[in-house]
């Protein structure tokens, strides 16, 4: 992951506060609220939080109280921090380059520090993780590490000489070649004490072998008899049916060969299985060639760094994109997947929201969620339905991983895991990107990005 750009603090994010936390009540005062819950905003409200929790909500005061920290959020508007139920930790180096060597404590470090100066707060690192991360999250909990909150899915469960087909170390997925092999790695993943368990079911294009039904069948099993969900990487209809039958608990992808049929459709709802389509996936493998305009930001620019941005910007890609078979293909995906998303969403399955950020070039910590957001919005939510989707709607997902864990809302009790906004997201979803503050856990982070 990318060095250069990223701050590096010693912020308490652990999801109990420690003695690092703002002892001083801090308001925000006078702001425009879109709470999370998907009610609509709400007008000059001050939000009140203190040692990392949030207070109340309640209409802005006429004469200031004393002892606070005053925060005047006139003009703009607050948000919840995002959630991001699918990215991925330790696998490029500086954003750009493939590494069996990117997992470690500098790189990952330095992407929880880019999602969370990007107003993404917590993540789920969604396998492809070394054990370090259990390392990782600990210190987070303690108060001694900073960055986006750190949910994970350990390693994960592949195929041997099948998905993910991706350049990583051996420690950093398991490859169960048979029932009892899987049910051993999730053993394994529940005495490390994942959060949850992902594995992959993906035959790319008929160009690797498939993960058979009975291995993750026995992978789903023991996952449940560890009160551990399952999330399965997933593409085809077919697969995505047979998963949600064998009471998978989250489909980690968008079902992108085919439409969505009715019959699947009820078969999620009965099932109350998750439905995350990371949008953003997709048109990252072509979308900075046939629309160069998104890198003209700051905002972007920063998030990519200098070594992806080489790539991105150098005078071959454009038409070496627009010639590959990989573009033609990414480009029908990411249609089916937006009329997908709908036709699912409209039928009231439980979506939640993840980019595959960090995965490969061009999925990048921070900003993909901000693309994200304004994918969901392409595919024809209202911009109220996307940020509900991205903060108290995933939220609830993970409050299902860990019922301890309350996030996603502005209501008391909460996390104050807060965006302030210098523009109004719910006229134009692209105002998410116009930062003016991030606090996560009560603290102010610092460094956000430019706004243009």
């Amino acid at each position: 992951m990318r060095t250069i750009f990223c701050a590096f603090t010693s912020l308490a994010i652990g999801l109990t506060m420690t003695a690092h936390a703002q002892e001083k009540t801090v308001i925000l005062h006078n702001a425009t609220v879109v709470d999370g819950t998907g009610a609509n905003a709400r007008q000059h409200l001050d939000i009140v939080f203190h040692k990392g929790y949030i207070e109340s909500v309640r209409p802005a005061y006429n004469k200031a109280p004393k002892g606070a920290t005053i925060v005047d959020c006139t003009g703009k508007t607050v948000i919840p921090g995002l959630i991001s139920a699918h990215s991925h930790l330790g696998i490029l180096i500086n954003n750009a380059t493939p590494s069996p060597t990117a997992y470690n404590t500098e790189n990952v470090t330095a992407a929880l520090n880019q999602f969370e100066r990007y107003g993404v707060t917590t993540i789920v690192s969604l396998g492809l993780n070394r054990d370090l991360v259990y390392d990782l999250r600990d210190q987070q909990h303690a108060g001694k590490l900073g960055g986006a909150t750190i949910l994970t899915a350990g390693r994960g469960i592949g195929v041997p000489n099948g998905a993910p087909a991706l350049n990583v170390a051996t420690d950093q997925v398991y490859r169960a070649a048979s029932p009892e092999d899987a049910r051993k790695d999730v053993d394994e993943l529940a005495s490390h004490h994942a959060d949850l368990v992902k594995f992959w079911v993906d035959n790319m294009h008929g160009k690797a072998p498939a993960m058979s039904p009975e291995v993750y069948t026995a992978i789903i099993d023991e996952s449940h008899k560890h009160h551990l969900h399952a999330a399965a990487h997933v593409y085809t209809l077919s697969d995505a049916r047979s998963l949600v039958n064998a009471n998978v608990d989250i489909l980690a992808h968008s079902v992108r060969d085919q439409a969505v049929d009715q019959p699947f459709v009820q078969s999620l709802l009965e099932h109350k299985t998750w439905y995350i389509p990371t949008l953003a996936l997709d048109e990252a493998f072509y979308i900075y060639a046939t629309d160069p305009s998104i890198m003209q930001s700051q905002f972007f620019q920063q998030a990519a760094g200098p070594d992806l941005l080489a790539k991105l910007q150098a005078p071959d890609y454009a038409a070496k994109t627009a010639d590959s078979a990989q573009t033609k293909q990414a480009q029908q995906d990411h249609a089916i997947a937006l009329k997908n998303l709908k036709t699912i969403y409209d039928a009231g399955v439980t979506v939640a929201f993840g980019t595959d950020s960090g995965a490969v070039p061009g999925r990048i910590p921070g900003f993909s969620e901000h693309r994200e957001l304004e994918d969901l919005v392409t595919a024809g939510l209202t911009p109220l339905q996307a940020i509900t989707l991205a903060t108290g709607q995933t939220g609830n997902l993970i409050h299902t991983l860990n019922p301890r864990l309350n996030l996603g809302l502005i209501e008391p009790a909460y996390p104050a895991d807060l965006i302030i906004l210098n523009g109004d997201p719910l006229m134009d979803i692209r105002n998410t990107r116009r930062i003016d503050a991030v606090y996560h856990q009560g603290r102010l982070v610092p460094n956000t990005p430019p706004q243009n």
